[in-house]
């Protein structure tokens, strides 16, 4: 099995934890930053205390062209590439009538679009490992279709994820890619967890770890007959 993962968004919080927790499984790491280049340069430094290869690429991967760069590049730097875990997307809250065309197309490109570019030029490295996991991140209770007045944008970029991912699960089971989705509730790294904690059911937010675990579980070995389906990681918050 080739142990070889690009992380996007991953010179800190939740993306920068699963890259460890890769590195410390015996993975080679992609740290992948748009703005972050002295984080992600500590967080290849510390992968890099495992044993493994760890390497920082900048890229802005709301644009197609640098997202197949910054995949390329990592498939050549590591030696190939069989696991992408999408991390990067923008939150957007605000209501829906008084969100700017700007704010719409930023929220759609930073989660659904950016996780389109990545993925699409990502699969014939996976397929050329003839083993592959991908890991897409969507959102606690984006799967159910209701009204919302605030996050519109942002709950329809997640929406299109879970739909993206499942139609990629069904397609490349054949190849040995497994697709799957981990959908956050409210994590300590969170915005407004002082206000929002209390209203959880379990009174306190996820940990980093808790989200790195749910996401090396469906890249485990245990994982191989999993597909197309979506993990919340939210203490029962929106079910």
């Amino acid at each position: 099995m080739l142990k070889k993962a690009l992380v996007t968004g991953s010179s800190g919080g939740i993306g920068r934890a699963i890259a460890l927790k890769l590195a410390s499984q015996g993975f080679d790491i992609a740290f992948h930053y748009n703005r972050s280049a002295e984080a992600a340069s500590k967080a290849s430094e510390e992968a890099a205390t495992y044993g493994v290869k760890a390497i920082a690429l900048q890229a802005d991967v709301t644009n197609p062209d640098q997202a197949k760069s910054l995949v390329e590049n990592a498939a050549k730097e590591l030696g190939g590439l069989s696991v992408v875990v999408n991390n990067v997307g923008n939150f957007l809250y605000k209501l829906t009538s008084e969100t700017s065309v700007e704010e719409w197309q930023e929220v759609l490109d930073s989660n659904l679009n950016a996780t389109f570019y990545i993925t699409q030029a990502a699969l014939p490295h996976l397929k050329a490992a003839n083993w592959g996991r991908i890991v897409n991140f969507a959102c606690a209770s984006a799967q159910n279709l209701v009204a919302r007045q605030k996050d519109t944008g942002y709950i329809i970029a997640k929406t299109g994820i879970i739909i993206y991912t499942k139609s990629l699960a069904q397609e490349l089971i054949t190849d040995n890619i497994t697709a799957n989705v981990v959908s956050p509730g409210v994590v300590e790294n969170s915005i407004g967890l002082e206000e929002t904690t209390p209203k959880l059911p379990t009174k306190r937010p996820a940990t980093l770890e808790e989200m790195s675990n749910a996401v090396c579980f469906f890249i485990s070995p245990e994982a191989d007959y999993i597909t197309g389906q979506i993990l919340e990681v939210s203490g029962g918050w929106k079910l």
